[in-house]
């Protein structure tokens, strides 16, 4: 198995945490939705994978590049 850092695209505030640890997400699917100037941007998963650890929490603020979960592969 492979573990991945998942970065954030921009800087913003976590809005929702769509996946918990142990969940499994489809390439493409969400794993966090970050809100930035209004609107909504996906975090999603880069493969089929596991969530291994959400690094966020709802109402944090993200840098972009910084990681915010960790996938497994």
């Amino acid at each position: 198995m492979k573990r991945t850092k998942v970065p954030s695209e921009i800087t913003g505030k976590v809005w929702k945490i769509e996946a918990k640890p142990g969940d499994k997400v489809a390439e493409d699917e969400p794993i966090i939705i970050l809100e930035s100037m209004k609107m909504e941007i996906p975090v999603s998963a880069p493969v089929d994978c596991t969530v291994v650890e959400i690094l966020v929490a709802e109402g944090d603020t993200v840098a972009e590049g910084q990681t915010v979960a960790i996938i497994e592969s």
